[in-house]
């Protein structure tokens, strides 16, 4: 096999030959045709720099570059150049998250395999059976897949898989980083192994190319791509596209009661929607300059003094102010929030009487109105507002979008840097604004309210994102013993029987799973054959048994992630969406759901169907299932307490410190400076307060969660906020005790501190796992020892400084 040294100077003696400028000559004449009739004035850098490893076809290839920065294009135009002759068998296979974007790029590749007399075949639950009919019988050309699809073709035609993929060119992951660390990453994986190992290409790796905007740590991110490291990996980066990016932070007070009037003096307040600041961070990435601008109010909807509203209220009427007249995005975190906005931004629209121009957009709508929304905002003809989930996060084209907003705190970093670039994509600056709400202080406020920790980690985020230019690395720590069961199962269903050595040298040696041992892999085997999972027989072979087949051959196998049975919501005779079960509703209930208020009038329990009719006023969005936070990465948490030690979160470019917030997150800032400081938290971690003890780590979840458990197991009272331990009805000299002889023995491990948790079932395959391997894994997902003990060993560090 070809080591890395001689691949990287192939690849370099491969780009001596021609200079980047010209790397399209090397491309198939009719691709450089293609190329000619966009009316491109020639290759972006991540197109020219990607066509010699992937040419070159003995090599993974990782191509990070912003979106729209013509990634897909990158890989793209080099591996159909690799296959416009190739006239039997698959040539490329692309895998994505999601079929909204499978058929995004099935759109997007037209033009291009008309022109090379090549076929495309979008293959999901939603594609048309004709189209992959005419594959089957004459597989060739670009197969567009997800990995459940892929999965159900493995354990179901494997034959033809393996006469379809034998002269397979690459395998193209887009949207990489949604894969990353995921039990659904991991499955992937497992899966592109399985299929190197079907077509007879195990020994002769298929080159994999990986495709994605945010990835942390990307000089790891290869062995994320192929674990068992048998091909090197060229990682291709953009260093030379420029964006302008504007982003603004605005602060909202949540008053605890509705004020009937505000003062007479006419002094402004928070709730004074009249006052209208509107300052932004607006930065150049190329030059590093940076300015203060302003965005121009020509829709001020208020303009005299009124009764303040909640939070919401206010942020609402902002949205509308921002949104109306343009193309947008709303992130709202949630499908409960998402329907709310939606239904108050209508609402506004119908007062106003006006066009609605504001829509919701998430996983548990109808595809019709999802695919609807998507379409309006591509056609760019009528101003379209999508106020949505993650479900709009990932690279499908949707148009030029004014700007983005983020209402709450973002779950991640990287989270937020996929949706700011959804923004600018036509040139223009990319638009971010972020709307953060906290609580009004009065005597009973929390000391962690006081903080105003919402707005910090916001602020946090935002500097890290712009200035720092980090992203989340992928969690590489983790055993992921339910998706191993759901492969295991798999493999014995692709083949019918097969022996455990087998098995573990194709899903661990060669495949992810590189941290299962032998005695992991034979305690999960034992318990699948105390629970009929599997059997086997005298010859070794492993098959399913009794439970196993019922699984397998559920419809709802072929996916690793929790689906659970959901109900249709009718309206008459169309399909508004689905709703788990979880959240089944009552006959003459009010709901708001696709943005607008119905009552419920039927349900069909036989038929899992929820009847609903259109009504004004009233209701709240049904409780959805999932959506909950994703945990905070170290990183975070330190650049929160480094903005509050330093007493300032302005970004610096240049020799200017640029300001991103408006007054009131300005002056929310300011509460929480005075608290950081009456409370010493810069150099005091722990002190006491109303009766209780609160221990400020700031580290990610995984630190804070080790401790909070710690405390528990020595039967301390303890409660979790925003990243904040409070330790109820004892003082702090008790917990620094505790503290001090945690540090000087040895602490329990991980997997000895989720031996205590009662509930550890998190993902789909957990209740079938022994528990060993339960207690293995979720202590892996949960604690951090390691970063815990760096935490004690600096706290008392500190302690002997300060004496």
């Amino acid at each position: 096999m070809m080591d890395y040294q001689t691949l990287a100077y192939k690849t370099n003696a491969y780009f001596e030959r021609f200079n980047l400028r010209d790397a399209h000559t090397e491309l198939d004449k009719r691709i450089q045709r293609w190329i000619f009739n966009q009316g491109w004035h020639g290759l972006r850098e991540v197109q020219a720099k990607a066509i010699a490893p992937i040419l070159s076809g003995q090599t993974d290839v990782l191509i990070s570059a912003a979106t729209a920065a013509g990634k897909t294009e990158a890989f793209f135009l080099p591996a159909c150049s690799a296959i416009a002759h190739q006239d039997k068998g698959v040539g490329i296979l692309y895998i994505s998250p999601l079929k909204a974007l499978i058929n995004d790029q099935y759109r997007r590749l037209q033009s291009l395999a008309e022109l090379l007399g090549m076929q495309v075949t979008p293959w999901h639950g939603d594609s048309l059976q004709s189209k992959k009919k005419q594959q089957k019988k004459s597989p060739s050309g670009i197969i567009l897949i997800t990995p459940e699809s892929l999965e159900s073709l493995l354990i179901r035609d494997a034959g033809w898989v393996k006469q379809a993929f034998g002269e397979l060119k690459y395998i193209v992951i887009d949207e990489f980083h949604a894969f990353l660390g995921s039990e659904r990453g991991q499955h992937l994986l497992s899966l592109l192994t399985r299929l190197e190992h079907v077509a007879g290409r195990l020994d002769a790796p298929i080159p994999r190319v990986a495709l994605s905007a945010t990835l942390g740590d990307i000089e790891t991110v290869p062995l994320s791509l192929r674990p068992n490291n048998s091909l090197p990996c060229v990682i291709i980066k953009d260093t030379e596209s420029t964006s302008n990016v504007k982003v603004q932070l605005k602060g909202y007070v949540d008053p605890n009661q509705v004020m009937h009037k505000l003062q007479s003096n006419g002094s402004k307040s928070y709730y004074d929607n009249n006052d209208i600041d509107e300052s932004y961070i607006a930065i150049d990435s190329k030059s590093e300059s940076a300015q203060i601008s302003e965005f121009k109010d020509d829709n001020s909807l208020i303009h005299s003094y009124q009764l303040a509203h909640d939070a919401q209220s206010q942020i609402c009427t902002d949205l509308y102010r921002f949104c109306r007249g343009g193309n947008h995005l709303i992130f709202a975190n949630s499908r409960k929030r998402t329907e709310l906005i939606a239904a108050l931004l209508s609402d506004k629209c119908e007062h106003n009487i006006v066009p609605n121009e504001f829509f919701p957009h998430h996983g548990s709508l109808a595809k019709e109105l999802r695919e609807g929304l998507e379409q309006r905002l591509q056609k760019e003809d009528l101003p379209t507002t999508a106020v949505c989930t993650m479900t709009l996060e990932l690279g499908i084209d949707i148009g030029k979008v004014d700007s983005v907003v983020q209402v709450t705190a973002p779950h991640s970093v990287s989270s937020l840097r996929q949706r700011l670039g959804r923004s600018g994509r036509r040139g223009g600056s990319s638009v971010l604004r972020m709307l953060i709400t906290e609580k009004q202080i009065d005597v009973d406020t929390s000391l962690v309210d006081r903080l105003r920790l919402q707005l910090i980690q916001s602020l946090a985020m935002i500097r890290l994102l712009i200035a720092s230019r980090w992203f989340e690395p992928a969690d590489t720590s983790l055993y992921h013993f339910s998706t191993l069961l759901h492969q295991v199962l798999a493999t014995i269903g692709q083949w019918g029987g097969i022996r455990a050595d087998q098995i573990y040298t194709l899903l661990c040696r060669q495949g992810p799973f590189q941290k299962i041992t032998p005695t992991h892999f034979k305690s999960l085997l034992s318990q699948m054959g105390a629970m009929q999972l599997i059997t086997q027989l005298g010859n070794q072979q492993l098959v399913l048994g009794i439970v196993g087949e019922r699984i397998v051959g559920h419809y709802t196998f072929y996916a690793v992630f929790k689906t659970p049975e959901e109900y249709r919501l009718v309206a008459g005779s169309k399909t508004l969406g689905t709703l788990p079960v979880t959240t089944l509703l009552l006959p003459e209930q009010y709901i708001i759901f696709a943005g607008i208020r119905w009552q419920v009038k039927d349900i069909d329990m036989d038929k899992k169907v929820i009847y609903v009719v259109a009504v004004q006023g009233g209701g709240q969005p049904p409780k959805f299932d999932g959506g909950g936070d994703m945990s905070i990465h170290d990183r975070v948490r330190q650049e929160m307490y480094d903005i509050l030690t330093k007493g300032d979160y302005r970004i610096s470019v240049g020799d200017k410190k640029v300001d991103f917030a408006d007054k009131t997150a300005r002056e929310l800032f300011t509460e929480s400076l005075d608290i950081f400081d009456r409370c010493q938290l810069r150099h005091r971690p722990i002190i006491d307060q109303d009766g209780n003890t609160y221990i400020f780590t700031w580290r990610g979840d995984k630190v804070v969660h080790t401790l909070a458990a710690l405390l528990m197991q020595h039967d301390f009272s303890t409660e979790v906020y925003a990243g904040v331990i409070c330790v109820h009805n004892v003082d702090s000299v008790q917990v620094m005790r505790f503290l001090q002889t945690l540090a000087h023995k040895p602490m329990p491990t991980a997997t000895e501190l989720a031996e205590n948790v009662p509930n550890k079932l998190i993902e789909k395959f957990d209740e079938y796992l022994p528990e060993d391997l339960l207690n293995i894994g979720y202590g892996a997902k949960t604690f951090d020892i390691d970063g815990l003990s760096e935490w004690l060993q600096l706290l008392f560090e500190r302690e002997v400084d300060c004496k």
